[in-house]
């Protein structure tokens, strides 16, 4: 499964203003709102879902990157955003450190097989630096959508 075919590409976000994990996920949330992405009405009940799956332990990986994630009937089919944070957070990570990147995730409860494939693709890339490293200090958009493209390409499969 290829980034393209998961990630919202409008709910795409840099420069995220939130300073606490509840807002980062929310902020992203947001995002995929107003990108339609979820509907309006379900933009509570997907925040709650996400935030009750990281109260069971954090997704908060290590090496300034998170992969908040949740099953929701508000979607139809796996949907993501990435969102850059300037300053970093603290999202409880594994590492103590930081988180900087963000990809949330949201899959439909009868659709396991594409949550783990999203789940495989995008923990598959955050092991590579070059590719952490370059979402990082991604200042656009356009930016992230040219690393998530860039790794489509390298890696087809």
């Amino acid at each position: 499964m290829k980034f393209a075919e998961f990630v919202c590409r409008d709910a795409v976000t840099t420069g995220m203003a939130s300073s606490d994990r509840d807002g980062v996920i929310g902020e992203l949330v947001d995002a995929l709102v107003a990108a339609g992405a979820v509907s309006t009405d379900h933009r509570n009940s997907v925040l709650a879902a996400t935030i009750a799956r990281e109260e069971l332990g954090t997704t908060g990986i290590g090496h300034g990157v998170a992969i908040p994630h949740a099953k929701h009937p508000a979607v139809k089919q796996v949907v993501a955003t990435v969102g850059v944070s300037d300053q970093g957070i603290d999202f409880g990570s594994l590492d103590s450190r930081p988180t900087r990147v963000f990809f949330l995730l949201i899959s439909p409860p009868d659709a396991p097989q594409d949550h783990l494939q999203a789940l495989e693709r995008i923990s598959k890339h955050l092991q590579e630096e070059l590719f952490r490293e370059f979402l990082i200090q991604a200042q656009t958009c356009d930016a992230i959508h040219d690393v998530l493209d860039e790794a489509d390409q390298a890696n087809p499969d």
